[in-house]
């Protein structure tokens, strides 16, 4: 069961996203909104030099004077954007929402939310809708009892063992395919079971309390409680020891192991995966995409090597831990102290409505996402924005022109990629329909849990039924009120969802040169995910297929290389390094994204006129100064340790000063000379796209 992880869905494995925003730093109307031109200078830090450290001179400011909300993490212009969003969703569903009658959409999606916010109903049901999972593991007695639980298990959110997915096949990304992935952590990645550095061994043994402690809500003594913990944590980081670490898991070729049922079974033979398969629903289906068979080599010995009643107990607290979030308050807090308060440090819980509001976004968030598009989303900032998609896809096409590590029979193919590369913005041309999404909001017996149950098989059941037909690229992986953005590799589109179209993020009559770079460098991040080290092994159809020269391939290798060792070099905490091969995906994204929408805005300016100074600052400098604000946040130390050992995003620190250091056009803009911060040497500045 995922979920823990509603938020955050994506419809594939291999989707990759890249997370940016930007927030305007003056509460105002909507009027007075869209009048901004300008930086909001009174942030900048005057101690600091923006040739040492230009981060801290944009926003040093207000690093002194925000405090990081007790709810949160992390603060910073996402944050700000992503509550100034929720708030018009919930505005939208208690305004708006309440003209559509029962049976639509919209009606069900605010009866989501009503039975989620009702706190009462959820003291009262307790744990009882879970009661009938935890009655079918109870009667796990063999291998053939296991299967059948995990084929039930899958359609009510997984989680356990491994996972099973429906998406375009990489090879042929016009058929859909079905794949086995690694999977079953209890701790957020395979890391936290493997190192041995002292803070790592302390989370571990909390985490061992923290189960034992969830095991007792549920009515366990305490001695066989700990006893318990101790085994399911054992397993546990026996499936993370035979799991793909983060950066293995970036060679996507490696991920690509189509079996037949058959091959698969040798791997496995103590697990009939035909009936699996079928007890699941899914038809027609004599293959499926492997992505980690040593990891399921492993779970073959764990059928044979481990008893049935330590099975149980793995699968019981799976149950429990992806669900606790949803159930009496006691369990809500067990669940926020060690995977909030313990792991990224935050002080206070999020208010219910914003945690309701986000599991309904996940449940029926198309059909929010109908309200919030006729609330928010006006045409003209469609059109704008679709016009500097195309603008900054013209600098990138200029740019791979123009490289002089590439041969012209890898450019064409390139040039072919961005060419034929699909962009969607704002919000699907056709809606999703959950008319076969059952929401209960009888009193005597519905839940929050239930309902949740209810949509997570209304999601199982929507992506089995693509087997065996076309994938539909105009599918959408995020709802229009997410704020950020994506590249699919496997339909080689960008996408951006209208949240992160609006103002005071985007504005479409502000100052272009900090249109460009803020929302412009989003979009050359993402077209620059067509070009990273995942992207770039996919064609211009979306299949997984070499199209480079071995010379060529050589040289791209040699400059993400120096990539991954300047990052490599970021030491945010004492002894917590940057990952430079985990990030790279996106640390090539950030800094193809700032050099295209920076040749944008130079297009721009050469078609309509350089309007000078601003705020004594030039287009060029208020370009960068825009950059540096996207990234402007605060972290609390636990978040920061859990995002580089989680999150292929590196800081944003360092996601605002490492791409400038290799850019020659900014050290133009502010005269950064030998011996400043901000100065790299020419051989060591990596140039890729």
């Amino acid at each position: 069961m995922h979920f823990k992880h509603f938020k955050s869905f994506v419809p594939s494995a291999m989707v990759i996203t890249a997370l940016m925003a930007l927030s305007c730093n003056k509460e105002q109307s909507k009027e007075e909104e869209v009048e901004v031109v300008g930086i909001n200078t009174s942030y900048i830090d005057s101690t600091v030099r923006p040739t040492d450290d230009f981060f801290r001179y944009v926003n040093g400011k207000w690093i002194e004077k925000t405090d990081i909300p007790g709810d949160q993490g992390r603060w910073g212009s996402f944050n700000e954007l992503r509550e100034m969003t929720n708030e018009t969703v919930l505005d939208v569903l208690e305004t708006a929402g309440k003209n559509y009658k029962d049976g639509t959409d919209q009606k069900k999606a605010i009866d989501f939310y009503s039975v989620g916010m009702d706190s009462a109903m959820a003291e009262s049901a307790g744990v009882k809708p879970l009661q009938p999972i935890f009655d079918k593991i109870a009667g796990i007695q063999n291998t053939e009892d296991l299967q059948q639980f995990l084929s039930y298990n899958e359609q009510i959110g997984g989680g356990s063992f491994f996972g099973f997915s429906v998406f375009a096949d990489f090879k042929n990304s016009n058929a859909i395919a079905t794949y086995l992935s690694q999977g079953g952590l209890g701790l957020p990645d395979r890391d936290y079971y493997t190192k041995t550095d002292s803070k790592s061994v302390e989370i571990r043994e909390k985490y061992v309390q923290h189960v034992a402690k969830v095991l007792q809500m549920l009515g366990d003594e305490q001695a066989n409680a700990q006893a318990q913990a101790e085994r399911i944590i054992a397993l546990e980081t026996r499936l993370a020891e035979a799991s793909m670490t983060n950066v293995e898991r970036r060679n996507t070729p490696a991920l690509y192991n189509k079996m037949s049922l058959g091959e698969l079974g040798e791997i496995v033979p103590d697990f009939n995966w035909e009936e699996y398969l079928a007890d699941m629903g899914v038809k027609g289906v004599d293959t499926l995409i492997v992505m980690q068979p040593k990891y399921m080599e492993e779970f073959e010995a764990i059928l044979k090597g481990v008893p049935a009643s330590t099975w149980r107990e793995y699968l019981r607290w799976g149950v429990i831990n992806h669900s606790a979030n949803y159930l009496s308050h006691d369990f809500v807090q067990a669940d926020f102290d060690f995977y909030s308060k313990e792991l990224r440090g935050v002080e206070e819980m999020q208010p219910r409505w914003k945690r309701v509001l986000g599991t309904t976004n996940y449940a029926l968030g198309e059909a929010i996402g109908k309200l919030y598009v006729d609330e928010t989303f006006p045409p003209e900032a469609k059109k704008k924005a679709e016009e500097m998609v195309e603008n900054i896809k013209l600098a990138f096409g200029d740019r791979i022109k123009g490289l002089e590590w590439m041969s012209d029979s890898t450019k064409q193919k390139a040039l072919a990629k961005l060419t034929k590369m699909t962009v969607k913005i704002g919000y699907p041309d056709e809606w999703k329909d959950y008319s076969d999404l059952t929401v209960d909001v009888d009193p005597e017996k519905a839940s929050y849990m239930s309902n949740i149950l209810n949509a997570t098989k209304f999601r199982f059941q929507e992506e089995i039924a693509k087997i065996g037909k076309p994938v539909d690229k105009s599918e959408w992986g995020m709802t229009p009120q997410t704020v950020n953005a994506y590249f699919n590799p496997m339909y080689n589109e960008i996408v951006f969802p209208a949240a992160i179209l609006q103002p005071p993020f985007y504005n479409y009559k502000a100052d272009m040169a900090v249109n460009y770079g803020g929302i412009g460098a989003v979009i050359g991040h993402e077209i620059s995910h067509c070009f990273d080290d995942q992207g770039s092994r996919f064609d211009a159809n979306g299949n997984l297929v070499n199209w480079w020269t071995d010379e060529d391939s050589e040289s791209f290798k040699s400059r993400t290389g120096q990539l991954i060792s300047q990052y490599d070099g970021y030491e945010p905490l004492d002894s917590v390094h940057v990952n430079g091969a985990f990030t790279l995906g996106e640390n090539i994204g950030d800094l193809g994204g700032i050099n295209v929408a920076y040749d944008g805005l130079q297009k721009h300016l050469e078609e309509n006129g350089n309007p000078g100074l601003i705020d004594g600052m030039t287009p060029e400098q208020r370009f960068f100064m825009s950059w540096a604000t996207i990234w402007r946040i605060k972290y609390k130390d636990e978040t920061l340790r859990t995002q580089v050992n989680t999150d292929p995003h590196s800081p944003g620190m360092y996601r605002a000063n490492g791409p400038l250091s290799n850019m020659e056009t900014f050290y133009e803009a502010f005269d950064v000379k030998p011996g400043d911060g901000m100065y790299r040497s020419d051989s060591v500045r990596v140039k890729i796209w």
